[in-house]
């Protein structure tokens, strides 16, 4: 009985991820919103009420995608984090993990760019919430560099938002250089490695002249 029940769910897995795969290449040349369900079932050969049995909508479909394409980014972050070395060597290593990325994931990285101010409000907000999650993780990473004494943690959070947002712009680069070519490519990386210089530098000079939150907090008497 146990290994009937077994084979039924890894059918129903196996379906269930025919139905992602179907979708996201379907949404290699339209929005989520224009996804229809009939268009994804005919993709993968089963009828559209066995749709039901995976998701409740196409946007629900679209949430598990998002966890899909941003689950696969975190092994990225975390390398990109523990990437030892100076300053530059860690900033080179970090753009070319995101450029490895993206030569892997083209399709979920055009979804994420796609639906990250697209119609379909709880996929906007699963991707919201999925690069907070990364922004936090950031952060906590942050914290442990000696260059972040006396940050506090609301400042150590906006770092992190902007090295994420940095991230996600340079696999949007990278994604679009694909078609046009190598020089496009070499382009995108010397940007994106002369942007994290620029917020480097930024990092470092922070706390000067009393920019940060902690900054001349000490009492007086």
């Amino acid at each position: 009985m146990s290994h009937t029940l077994g084979i039924r769910q890894a059918q129903k897995q196996k379906t269930r991820q025919a139905l992602l795969d179907a979708a996201l290449e379907l949404l290699e040349g339209q929005s989520l919103s224009s996804l229809g369900l009939r268009e994804v079932t005919r993709a993968v050969g089963v009828a559209p009420t066995a749709f039901y049995r995976h998701f409740r909508s196409t946007a629900d479909l679209g949430v598990a995608l998002v966890e899909e394409a941003l689950g696969s980014l975190h092994p990225t972050i975390r390398t990109a984090l523990s990437t030892t070395g100076d300053t530059e060597e860690r900033i080179v290593r970090a753009v070319e993990l995101i450029a490895g990325h993206v030569e892997r994931h083209p399709a979920h990285v055009r979804f994420i760019a796609r639906e990250r101010y697209g119609g379909v409000r709880p996929v906007r907000e699963a991707i919201g919430e999925q690069l907070a999650r990364f922004a936090e993780e950031v952060a906590e990473a942050l914290a442990e560099d000696p260059v972040s004494e006396g940050w506090s943690g609301d400042d150590l959070l906006m770092l992190a938002q902007l090295y994420v947002d940095q991230m996600i712009m340079t696999a949007c680069g990278f994604l679009e250089a694909q078609e046009a070519g190598p020089e496009e490519r070499e382009r995108i990386t010397r940007l994106a490695i002369r942007r994290l210089r620029l917020i480097g530098v930024g990092r470092q000079h922070w706390l000067d002249d009393g920019h940060g939150d902690n900054a001349g907090s000490g009492t007086t008497s």
